[in-house]
């Protein structure tokens, strides 16, 4: 929390910060909490997907099946952040 509290008590004397830094701030944020749902949620469905006796190793169809798993998540994730993207500049367009 002393991180948090410290980048918005920087501000220079005045008190106030600039809304553009406070949401370039929040933007990363966001992009981290999101790339970390993302890491979780594959892990969980790959892990439940590939490992039927969890050991202290994976042996190699285990390890295969990860990668593929994870490989074939990325691939879907990244289509659907494009197609979400895409529509969204469409809207703004619209506008």
């Amino acid at each position: 929390m002393d991180n948090f509290t410290s980048d918005f008590s920087s501000t220079g004397g005045s008190g106030k910060m600039d809304t553009g830094t406070i949401m370039e701030q929040v933007k990363v944020q966001i992009a981290v909490a999101n790339a970390q749902e993302l890491l979780q949620r594959m892990t969980d469905k790959c892990f439940k997907k590939c490992i039927g006796k969890p050991g202290g190793t994976l042996d190699n169809s285990e390890q295969k099946c990860i990668a593929m798993c994870m490989d074939r998540y990325m691939d879907a994730w990244n289509t659907v952040s494009r197609a979400y993207n895409s529509r969204l500049q469409r809207e703004r367009a619209r506008i």
